[in-house]
């Protein structure tokens, strides 16, 4: 599949890296307080470079979001 997704991270799992935000810092943000990245509300991705980014992340805390319909523009 290819197009856009959304991803999530898991603040649980997240050990700070900061490694999505140097790769993609239109769709991740770093909370410098809490020490850990988060999704930007509302930022889409490629699915390749998000699965890319995903797969880098050392603890395992991003996940894909598809899209639905509307989002989609359908």
């Amino acid at each position: 599949m290819t197009g856009q997704v959304r991803v999530t991270i898991d603040s649980e799992v997240c050990i700070g890296m900061g490694q999505c935000e140097m790769l993609a810092p239109d769709v991740f943000g770093f909370d410098d307080d809490e020490a850990i990245a988060f999704a930007i509300e509302g930022a889409t991705i490629e699915r390749e470079k998000g699965e890319d980014i995903a797969d880098r992340c050392p603890s395992r805390a991003i996940s894909i979001v598809e899209l639905d319909a509307a989002e989609e523009g359908h």
